[in-house]
């Protein structure tokens, strides 16, 4: 065991460096200058050459890279060059609605998806497989973009059951700012809900052909105990996998889906950075992105020690 979680370890921290150094590099290769986008296009040469020596943009790439890398280390990721803001205040300030949204995207993908697949996997080959599987097939090819203007149209303009956007702030009325990320974290889980579901289905059918499966079943015990006891915990294995990469996929979709809900998260700020130039707030936002999902895969690898014995008994 102890062997296993230090090789991922290590793993996870080779993972970490490698984003870092191919974020810098693919952001510094952009055309462009920062100083000359805050200035603007009729900005005196002098005073753009003074901006980029203000802001450090004329020292050697590895030497910003090594002080973006400390920084980090520290708690320091600098100042935006648009909001004249710490990075981190910007950051912690989004993050307040990305991660909340993000994980009851997940938390929606994941009830929905383990219930479909196993309901489709326990009616193999019946009306409920082929009607669940067929939902799921329509899911997958589902924009979330699209499926947000949908859901907007439905429950915001006919039914006016939610804002059609905006977020209250979680001070004043936590339930109400709860309610306001309901439709962005349905749009962002149907797809990988589908995809999640499909997963479930194929591994609980495969479980559900072992030995020890007919053995419970000839004991007496029944097909829903079975399949909850036994089956289940055997199939997470691979839908676990998928669950930390879908993760990952929430958090990207977080970027369309905030700019549709005008909701004032992550993924809105690295757009509006974007637009800006703002290449310090970008390359925060973007490694944060990242680091989260090595996190997240980290903590898969130390779930499959819990969940997988096999994964013990590689360590001996």
């Amino acid at each position: 065991m102890s062997l296993f979680l230090f090789k991922r370890f290590l793993t996870f921290l080779a993972t970490l460096v490698g984003a870092s150094v191919v974020i810098f590099t693919v952001l510094e290769v952009l055309p462009g200058n920062a100083a000359q986008m805050l200035m603007g296009p009729d900005a005196a040469p002098e005073a753009v050459a003074a901006l980029t020596t203000q802001l450090g943009l004329d020292q050697p790439a590895l030497t910003r890279y090594g002080h973006w890398v400390s920084g980090m280390l520290q708690g320091d990721l600098g100042n935006s060059y648009t909001y004249s803001t710490p990075v981190l205040e910007l950051v912690l300030e989004r993050l307040a609605l990305t991660v909340p949204l993000a994980l009851l995207a997940m938390l929606i993908t994941t009830v929905i998806a383990l219930l479909a697949g196993l309901y489709a996997a326990s009616h193999h080959n019946k009306a409920g497989d082929v009607g669940v599987m067929s939902l799921a097939q329509i899911g997958i090819a589902i924009p979330n973009f699209w499926f947000a203007i949908l859901l907007i149209l439905l429950f915001s303009v006919h039914l006016k059951w939610f804002s059609a956007g905006g977020f209250p702030g979680w001070e004043d009325e936590p339930l109400e700012a709860l309610k306001s990320l309901l439709l962005p974290a349905l749009s962002l889980a149907v797809v990988q809900a589908a995809i999640l579901a499909r997963i479930t289905r194929s591994a609980v059918l495969e479980v559900m052909r072992e030995d020890f499966v007919r053995t419970a079943r000839a004991k007496g015990l029944s097909r829903r105990a079975t399949l909850w006891r036994h089956v289940l915990r055997n199939a997470l294995i691979p839908v676990i996998t998928v669950m930390g990469l879908q993760f990952a996929n929430l958090l990207a979709g977080t970027i369309v889906v905030e700019n549709v809900f005008f909701l004032p998260g992550l993924g809105r700020l690295i757009f509006q950075s974007i637009a800006n130039r703002d290449l310090i707030v970008v390359r925060n936002c973007v490694m944060l992105l990242a680091s989260m999902v090595v996190v997240v895969n980290f903590v898969v690898d130390l779930l499959y020690a819990v969940i997988d014995p096999r994964v013990k008994a590689s360590d001996i």
